[in-house]
């Protein structure tokens, strides 16, 4: 699964995550309780995560929303974004 992120000091960063399920912020324990970044939406193809789009704690959902259609996250992993409920 790859994560992408956006906003904060790492924008348009990814990485590669090993597992089923992506952490519901990254890093997953940062030591001070302060997470940097927050899992806003899994991309799926046939049911299983192929991406995770991690969203700087200040940035609203629209903008993060926007960004990740901006950069075609959904068609380059031709998944279905499903919002983190």
């Amino acid at each position: 699964m790859r994560a992408l992120f956006v906003g904060g000091t790492v924008d348009n960063s990814e990485l590669d995550f090993d597992g089923g399920q992506p952490p519901l912020h990254y890093p997953p324990d940062t030591g001070s309780g302060a997470q940097r970044y927050r899992l806003h939406h899994v991309g799926l193809r046939e049911g299983a995560p192929v991406y995770a789009v991690y969203a700087a704690p200040e940035l609203a959902d629209t903008e993060v929303e926007r960004v990740a259609e901006e950069r075609g996250y959904a068609r380059r992993f031709q998944a279905q974004p499903q919002l983190n409920v």
